[in-house]
Protein backbone atom coordinates (compact mmCIF):
# COMPACT_ATOMS: atom_id res chain seq x y z
CA UNK A 1 0.00 0.00 0.00
CA UNK A 2 2.82 2.41 0.85
CA UNK A 3 4.55 1.60 -2.41
CA UNK A 4 1.45 2.50 -4.42
CA UNK A 5 1.01 5.73 -2.46
CA UNK A 6 4.67 6.66 -3.00
CA UNK A 7 4.42 5.89 -6.72
CA UNK A 8 1.24 7.96 -7.02
CA UNK A 9 2.75 10.95 -5.21
CA UNK A 10 5.92 10.75 -7.28
CA UNK A 11 3.94 10.61 -10.51
CA UNK A 12 1.81 13.60 -9.55
CA UNK A 13 4.85 15.63 -8.52
CA UNK A 14 6.59 14.92 -11.85
CA UNK A 15 3.45 15.77 -13.80
CA UNK A 16 2.89 19.02 -11.91
CA UNK A 17 6.47 20.35 -12.24
CA UNK A 18 6.12 21.57 -15.87
CA UNK A 19 3.20 23.70 -14.74
CA UNK A 20 5.55 25.69 -12.52
CA UNK A 21 7.55 26.79 -15.56
CA UNK A 22 4.45 28.38 -17.07
CA UNK A 23 3.32 30.02 -13.84
CA UNK A 24 5.53 33.07 -14.29
CA UNK A 25 4.32 34.06 -17.77
CA UNK A 26 1.52 36.24 -16.37
CA UNK A 27 -0.82 35.42 -19.22
CA UNK A 28 -3.50 33.76 -17.13
CA UNK A 29 -4.92 32.12 -20.24
CA UNK A 30 -7.15 29.64 -18.41
CA UNK A 31 -8.52 31.90 -15.69
CA UNK A 32 -10.98 33.72 -17.95
CA UNK A 33 -12.74 30.68 -19.42
CA UNK A 34 -12.95 28.98 -16.03
CA UNK A 35 -14.38 32.16 -14.51
CA UNK A 36 -17.10 32.15 -17.16
CA UNK A 37 -17.86 28.47 -16.50
CA UNK A 38 -17.91 28.98 -12.73
CA UNK A 39 -20.20 31.99 -13.02
CA UNK A 40 -22.60 30.21 -15.37
CA UNK A 41 -22.75 26.96 -13.43
CA UNK A 42 -23.03 28.74 -10.09
CA UNK A 43 -25.86 30.99 -11.24
CA UNK A 44 -27.68 28.11 -12.90
CA UNK A 45 -27.49 25.92 -9.80
CA UNK A 46 -28.43 28.77 -7.48
CA UNK A 47 -31.41 29.82 -9.58
CA UNK A 48 -32.73 26.30 -9.98
CA UNK A 49 -32.31 25.27 -6.37
CA UNK A 50 -33.68 28.55 -5.02
CA UNK A 51 -36.71 28.11 -7.27
CA UNK A 52 -37.26 24.62 -5.89
CA UNK A 53 -36.89 25.90 -2.33
CA UNK A 54 -39.33 28.72 -2.89
CA UNK A 55 -41.85 26.33 -4.41
CA UNK A 56 -41.61 23.99 -1.45
CA UNK A 57 -41.91 26.89 1.00
CA UNK A 58 -45.01 28.25 -0.72
CA UNK A 59 -46.58 24.78 -0.93
CA UNK A 60 -45.96 24.19 2.77
CA UNK A 61 -47.41 27.59 3.64
CA UNK A 62 -50.56 26.92 1.61
CA UNK A 63 -50.88 23.52 3.29
CA UNK A 64 -50.48 25.10 6.73
CA UNK A 65 -53.05 27.81 5.94
CA UNK A 66 -55.49 25.14 4.75
CA UNK A 67 -55.09 23.32 8.08
CA UNK A 68 -55.20 26.45 10.27
CA UNK A 69 -57.09 29.27 8.50
CA UNK A 70 -57.02 31.40 11.66
CA UNK A 71 -53.22 31.63 11.57
CA UNK A 72 -53.05 32.67 7.91
CA UNK A 73 -51.59 36.10 8.65
CA UNK A 74 -48.74 34.78 10.79
CA UNK A 75 -47.99 31.94 8.36
CA UNK A 76 -47.92 34.35 5.44
CA UNK A 77 -45.55 36.70 7.26
CA UNK A 78 -43.14 33.90 8.09
CA UNK A 79 -43.38 32.58 4.52
CA UNK A 80 -42.52 35.98 3.01
CA UNK A 81 -39.50 36.34 5.31
CA UNK A 82 -38.36 32.84 4.34
CA UNK A 83 -38.82 33.56 0.64
CA UNK A 84 -36.78 36.75 0.98
CA UNK A 85 -33.94 34.84 2.63
CA UNK A 86 -34.04 32.15 -0.06
CA UNK A 87 -33.98 34.80 -2.78
CA UNK A 88 -31.04 36.56 -1.12
CA UNK A 89 -28.94 33.43 -1.67
CA UNK A 90 -29.51 33.69 -5.42
CA UNK A 91 -28.63 37.39 -5.31
CA UNK A 92 -25.37 36.65 -3.48
CA UNK A 93 -24.45 34.14 -6.18
CA UNK A 94 -25.31 36.73 -8.83
CA UNK A 95 -22.96 39.25 -7.22
CA UNK A 96 -20.15 36.69 -7.07
CA UNK A 97 -20.79 35.72 -10.72
CA UNK A 98 -20.67 39.38 -11.76
CA UNK A 99 -17.38 39.81 -9.90
CA UNK A 100 -15.94 36.74 -11.64
CA UNK A 101 -17.01 37.98 -15.06
CA UNK A 102 -15.99 41.63 -14.81
CA UNK A 103 -12.91 41.55 -12.63
CA UNK A 104 -11.18 38.92 -14.80
CA UNK A 105 -12.36 39.57 -18.37
CA UNK A 106 -12.07 36.87 -21.00
CA UNK A 107 -9.21 37.61 -23.41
Amino acid sequence: MQRILLLTLTTWSVVSVPGLAFAADGGGGWVGPFAVLAAGLGMGLASGLCGLGQGRAAASAVDAIARQPGAAGRIQTVMIIGLALIESLALYVFVIAAILLFVQPVK
